[in-house]
């Protein structure tokens, strides 16, 4: 039987996907911050000077961290960027993946070209570092994907966004069985929409307003709200597992 694990990040290895920016870059500071060697992951050149950034911070507060570049989509990238991490760090003890992408349009308008590009980074890309991850993790991480609140709504226009973060329900419950024996965590948050700059461009005045009067007080999710449940699920909330936490305010509900 695997002992109880550490509810520490102190020297923990950590991968964060899409941490140029937004949450991931908040995640990525704050397990810093809690002692964790950070993986900056970042998908093009374009966000390269964000996770630079990023890695800046945390670095000149003491901490440990590098940027690396991979096109999560491609599963012979997923797996050089995962053997780079540990490769640097030596270990991989969590992964915590908020890579993805959004459109919003009716599904009579929705192009073969935008189906396929939602499905490859909305789950596609889930996918590959949920497998890579967990071929390197060692007992008693912790494996970490940001999904959508959506996945509890009734609602038109997001269909390939909320139809490709789908699939990540499936893969969580799947894996996190297959890993038993090892104390290894493997859960979802899906957030409500969150005030970002990734979720303006699909939305209009009237569609931010009512998503805001969909919340308990009127506001939408802020990346800072989100923040102490990764940390709270890669640390004490360990013996939750195979789950997917919506945290949103009361905007949907299951």
């Amino acid at each position: 039987m695997a002992s109880r694990p550490e509810s520490t990040l102190q020297g923990k290895a950590a991968f964060v996907g899409g941490a140029s920016r937004n949450l991931g870059a908040l995640i990525s500071r704050t397990i810093a911050a809690e002692g964790a060697r950070v993986a900056v992951h970042y998908n093009s050149e374009s966000s390269a000077a964000k996770a630079e950034s990023v890695v800046s911070d945390i670095t000149s507060s003491g901490g440990e961290a590098f940027a690396l570049q991979g096109d999560l989509t491609r599963p012979d990238q997923v797996e050089r960027v995962l053997d780079e991490v540990v490769g640097r760090f030596g270990r991989l003890d969590v992964s915590v993946n908020t890579a993805g992408m959004v459109i919003k349009k009716p599904v009579t308008e929705v192009t073969p070209e935008e189906y396929d590009r939602m499905f490859a980074v909305n789950s596609k890309a889930a996918f590959l570092v949920m497998k890579e991850a967990a071929k390197r993790i060692e007992d008693g991480g912790k494996i970490l994907t940001i999904v959508t609140s959506l996945l509890a709504a009734y609602t038109p226009l997001y269909s390939v966004y909320a139809g490709s973060k789908a699939p990540v329900e499936d893969f969580t419950r799947a894996l996190s069985k297959e890993l038993f024996g090892r104390n290894i965590s493997v859960n979802a948050i899906a957030p409500g929409p969150m005030d970002t700059a990734f979720f303006y461009p699909a939305e209009t005045d009237d569609s931010v307003a009512y998503l805001k009067a969909q919340s308990m007080n009127g506001d939408l999710t802020k990346i800072e709200y989100i923040v102490p449940w990764v940390k709270f699920l890669l640390t004490d909330g360990w013996w939750a597992n195979g789950q997917v936490f919506f945290v949103n305010g009361g905007f949907t509900t299951r």
